[in-house]
């Protein structure tokens, strides 16, 4: 499901396990049987090995204000900590790497070596100390002289909820008891800002069903004297339960999670708090959808935040979008902070579900000149408008024709300028290649910035002078270079990346795919990972790695990795490997993503299969009587489906944590891809067609069912629906469950993987596995 597949919440897990139970009908006789050699050869090209042989891959950098930013510049010596200054374009060493590394070890962090710090946040304290953040403990420390640091914790006195910084950094707001708090950052010293906050109703807290976690979601105004957060209402809303496994009576987790078709759904307050006066201003309006323009939750990036809200520069009044709960309706409004009146602005009206952009929330809020940026696909593509906020009505088109604006990153309203990342809007290029454009908000054609042909990810700087852009291919490692924002010139080259000693190894790397549709015309885009030991006069299993969407696809880049999760490590067994984009996924045309909405049974199916079918006619060495599907979570949920749904032409799937029925999965997911759930009268529903149990009987195949028994996000119930069913239909199947493991496989994810290989390897190739070959341990996980 979303997030759940995500990006992140999804992908990252390749997974963990334990039981296994059944086994299912005739394995291909063995043809031959590999050795640990073998497996240890797959293991070379698992990310935590070839990572560490890319050398100066720089990615992603941080701003330290409008002229300076550090960075991680990696070698076969280690890592080293750069500060670059964007006026000069010189690089100089951040920090005393050695001196840091002894001071931390002194401080009692004892694991910590001079070329692997991991340092996750840096920036100067008020004092001029070094603060660093390295595991979650921030640190202050005195490089000058012979090198001391302290856990910050210990110099100031604070309770440990987690906080949200002020823009003044001299506050942080945090939850306790339900109730929202602040802390002074200098003295440790905590006041209290609301009373009536009671369990289930409290403030700012968040909870979205598939996520429960202890931080504080709000915006604070840009004078740091407001708040608008929420109390959230979940007072009706129904109940999770999961039991953690050990010796003696089990351990019962419990937790607000309402399903899809629920009658009382989690609710919002929206309140605007003033923290000098600790007066609470409740929105004048009723209760709120807990929904968001983008995502499936009110707080949708990485570093929390409330996405829908935007506050006006002098911080008197906030713009914010109301969701509906099937998505359909957006409604912008705007408050008053003094005395919480509220004035809806304008709506947006859509037939399946409205995405306020990718990766991002795209519109803004232009106080000065009445105006407001939104982003809209009524033209099938994602483009940018400016409305009048006096009367609600859009003024002009800012972006217009095919191709999407995916991320705005900044909006100039003296110049009056945006900058964005977008998609598919040069021709000829992959249109999933991020480039980076400017364009007025008073007309114009939009002006490319970033011309190479290639993946771009862009760091801003903070005043916008500047961007730091990292761009490469699937082939071609990743450059980064310093630009200037106005033009795209380059200023200067941060870092080049060099793979001689990851080719070493013998990599290769994927090869991009482009096949037809299920309509026969429409292109898609995925990626090919063959054997590096590669016959073409051999004949070869092929396994098809997906994820179906709807809110991201089965290729997680187009742009350089090292190692797409296992999918090289799998062909080294002897199998074509492919990850392909099906209809209904993001990045491209709104029709393209609305190919299957009220319909999640078909997971892109017709797009996989007949794509497997074109390129085993393309090339003669795919086996297209010997066809493997394997997914993690809406993965998971689609691999049974092909099973169930084209049981002769899959005849191995391995599915991991799948939501194998939305109504057995949180409300907002199930709500905004199906729709709302309508039952029949003859007891038959709308989300009849994506249910997997109801198709368990049609399977054939080898089927391999994974879940952790503690799964938040996907509770284990959607995998046991299947079990259930496959039972009753006497069908042969496997399954692992993994005790105490979540939707992500932890510590089990070596076994877990090393299981998967196994069953391909076994069941697809008809070839024997060593027998319990141990896969490292992933210490980048």
């Amino acid at each position: 499901m979303r997030s759940i597949f995500g990006t992140s919440r999804l992908h990252g897990a390749l997974m963990c396990g334990l039981l296994a139970l059944g086994s299912a009908g005739g394995a291909i006789a063995a043809d031959r049987t590999l050795t640990a050699q073998d497996y240890a050869q797959a293991e070379r090209y698992m990310p935590y090995n070839t990572m560490p042989l890319v050398d100066h891959m720089v990615s992603t950098v941080h701003w330290l204000d409008g002229t300076h930013f550090w960075y991680v510049d990696h070698d076969a010596s280690g890592d080293h900590y750069l500060r670059m200054d964007a006026a000069t374009g010189k690089a100089e060493s951040l920090l005393d790497q050695a001196k840091l590394a002894a001071a931390l070890d002194k401080a009692g962090k004892h694991d910590i070596k001079a070329d692997k710090l991991s340092i996750s946040d840096y920036r100067v304290a008020a004092d001029g100390r070094d603060e660093i953040t390295i595991g979650g403990t921030h640190y202050l420390c005195n490089l000058k002289a012979a090198g001391e640091c302290v856990d910050k914790a210990t110099v100031v006195k604070t309770g440990k909820e987690p906080g949200v910084l002020s823009p003044d950094r001299k506050q942080e707001a945090f939850i306790r008891n339900w109730n929202l708090w602040v802390r002074d950052v200098a003295t440790g010293k905590e006041t209290q800002l609301t009373t009536d906050g009671v369990e289930n109703f409290g403030y700012a807290t968040d909870n979205a069903g598939w996520k429960h976690t202890d931080n504080a979601i709000l915006e604070w105004s840009p004078d740091s004297k407001h708040i608008a957060t929420f109390q959230q209402d979940q007072r009706k809303t129904g109940d999770m339960y999961l039991v953690v496994t050990k010796l003696g009576h089990p351990e019962l987790q419990a937790w607000k999670y309402p399903l899809a078709g629920d009658k009382d759904v989690t609710m919002i307050e929206r309140v605007i708090i003033d923290v000098p006066a600790h007066k609470v201003v409740r929105l004048k309006m009723p209760p709120d959808q807990h929904r968001s323009s983008l995502c499936d939750d009110v707080s949708c990036g990485e570093d929390g935040g409330w996405d829908d809200v935007k506050w006006a520069p002098d911080s008197k009044t906030l713009a914010f979008v109301s969701t509906s709960r099937d998505h359909k309706h957006e409604t912008f409004r705007i408050a008053d902070a003094a005395n919480g009146n509220v004035r809806t602005v304008f709506h947006e009206d859509v037939a399946t579900y409205y995405e306020s952009g990718n990766g991002a929330v795209n519109w803004r809020y232009l106080p000065e000149t009445n105006e407001a940026i939104w982003f809209s696909e009524r033209n099938n593509w994602g483009n940018l408008y400016l409305y009048d906020l006096n009367n609600g009505q859009p003024k002009r088109a800012i972006t217009t024709g095919e191709g999407n604006v995916t991320e705005v990153l900044k909006v100039d309203a003296k110049t009056r300028t945006v900058w964005f990342r977008g998609v598919g809007r040069t021709p000829g290029v992959n249109p999933y290649y991020q480039q980076f454009w400017k364009v007025s908000l008073d007309g114009g054609e939009p002006v490319l910035l970033t011309p190479e042909p290639a993946d771009h990810t862009i760091t801003l700087s903070d005043d916008g002078k500047y961007f730091v852009d990292s761009y490469s291919t699937t082939s071609k490692p990743t450059v980064t270079v310093l630009r200037d924002a106005n033009d795209g010139r380059s200023v200067a080259t941060v870092a080049t990346a060099d793979i001689k000693r990851l080719l070493a190894t013998g990599w290769q790397p994927p090869e991009q795919i482009v096949v037809k549709a299920r309509d026969g015309k429409t292109d898609l885009y995925g990626l090919m990972f063959k054997p590096t030991h590669f016959d073409p006069a051999k004949k070869y299993p092929i396994v098809d790695y997906v994820y179906p969407g709807p809110q991201t696809g089965s290729v997680r880049t187009f742009g350089f990795a090292p190692s797409e999760y296992d999918n090289q490590s799998l062909a080294e067994l002897g199998f074509i490997v492919v990850a392909i984009d099906g209809m209904g996924t993001p990045w491209r045309s709104k029709a393209f993503h609305d190919a299957w909405f009220g319909s999640m049974g078909d997971n892109t199916l017709p797009d996989q299969v007949t794509a497997i079918k074109q390129l085993a006619q393309r090339y003669p060495w795919i086996d297209l009587d010997r066809v493997g599907i394997w997914g993690h979570s809406g993965g998971g949920n689609t691999t049974a489906d092909a099973m169930f749904r084209y049981p002769d032409f899959f005849k191995v799937g391995w599915a991991e944590s799948g939501n194998h029925d939305n109504r057995e999965y949180e409300d907002d997911w199930g709500e905004k891809w199906q729709g709302l759930l309508v039952t029949n009268k003859d007891g038959t529903t709308n989300y009849d067609n994506q249910a997997n149990q109801l198709l368990a009987k049609n399977l054939k195949g080898k089927l391999m069912l994974v879940h952790g028994s503690i799964d938040d996000n996907v509770p284990p119930y959607s995998t046991f629906l299947v079990v259930d069913a496959l039972i009753k239909a006497n069908k042969d199947f496997d399954m692992l469950i993994l005790p105490n493991m979540h939707h992500g496989y932890a510590v089990d994810t070596p076994y877990v993987t090393r299981r998967r290989w196994d069953y391909f390897v076994q069941n697809l190739a008809g070839d024997t596995p060593p027998k319990e070959y141990a896969l490292k341990p992933w210490p980048w996980r």
